[in-house]
């Protein structure tokens, strides 16, 4: 799918270098088609890295996308310069004007802090509420998906005893349900998190929430709303492979408590470089949830 996006965004020329059709501005305005719109809320603070690892993802089916970066009004970002940010990315208070196709919203280390002490949580609730009915569906990932499960729902998040970390085989709980289609029984996703879903919490809420995959550990991996609106997914299946490589080394060279991923340095040994087995899994991932969830159940004209 070829994604519309501002022809200076630096993601451009390193998805160019990989063939992923990206398409600038002028001549998307050339194509007599209504492109998806696809707003990103990305709360990671290596925002450079992020976008180009989602976009690399959404540019991988047939209809072309136009693609929204949103920014936090409440929160000052400091590992992305403010020029960036004021180029390429539109705040949130724009965001409430529009509707869209999809809506994903990215996790953030944050994890270990209260919800509601999150410096910017008052505006993520404005934009989860925006949502539910201005978005056709929306794809909450790691952090964010336990964000959206605690204030759409009130299930709670966990403090584990020790980190998830690692690439964790995850087993499909249906075999039917359009965004696993083509799945394997059995896939690999990469996790990086103190926290989990309280599965106690999510049973209560079986008449509106669909489990979709769980992990070896029994944490939920993967989750829908009933209704289709909403899609949570607890892993980081748009991580590049050298992605926890530097979480790992940064928390050594930082002196933290910090164990070996899971399954990711062959046989264990840090001085092996890591291979990807989730890619095609990304892949399929995002191609199903803009088929199914997004492609086949948005209207053609919004209702502005």
């Amino acid at each position: 799918m070829p994604i519309k996006i501002q022809s200076d965004l630096p993601a451009r020329y390193e998805l160019q270098k990989e063939n992923i059709f990206v398409m600038t501005e002028k001549r998307a305005a050339k194509q007599d088609i209504r492109p998806l719109k696809i707003a990103i809320v990305n709360l990671m603070p290596t925002k450079e890295t992020t976008e180009t690892q989602l976009l690399r993802l959404l540019g991988n089916t047939p209809l072309q996308i136009d693609i929204s970066l949103v920014r936090m009004e409440e929160h000052e970002s400091t590992h992305v310069s403010q020029a960036h940010l004021e180029k390429f990315y539109i705040p949130s208070s724009e965001l409430f004007n529009h509707k869209y196709d999809g809506l994903i919203i990215t996790g953030a280390p944050v994890e270990q802090i209260p919800f509601e002490q999150v410096d910017y949580w008052d505006e993520l609730c404005r934009i989860m509420d925006y949502a539910k009915d201005n978005v056709t569906n929306t794809l909450y990932i790691c952090w964010a998906a336990q964000a959206g499960l605690y204030h759409n729902y009130g299930i709670n998040k966990v403090m584990l005893e020790k980190k998830r970390f690692g690439i964790l085989k995850s087993k499909k709980n249906s075999r039917t349900d359009p965004l696993v289609r083509g799945f394997d029984d059995e896939f690999p996703v990469p996790t990086s998190r103190h926290t989990t879903v309280d599965g106690e919490e999510f049973k209560k809420h079986k008449d509106e929430l669909v489990l979709l995959a769980k992990n070896s550990y029994g944490d939920i991996v993967l989750a829908k709303s009933r209704d289709n609106r909403a899609v949570y997914m607890t892993g980081h299946l748009e991580y590049d492979t050298e992605t926890l490589s530097t979480e790992y080394w940064r928390d050594v060279n930082k002196k933290l408590p910090i164990e070996i991923p899971e399954n990711y340095f062959p046989d264990d040994d840090t001085g092996k470089k890591p291979v990807s087995t989730w890619r095609s899994t990304a892949h399929l991932f995002y191609s199903n949830w803009l088929n199914y969830y997004v492609y086949q159940a948005t209207p053609f004209v919004f209702a502005e």
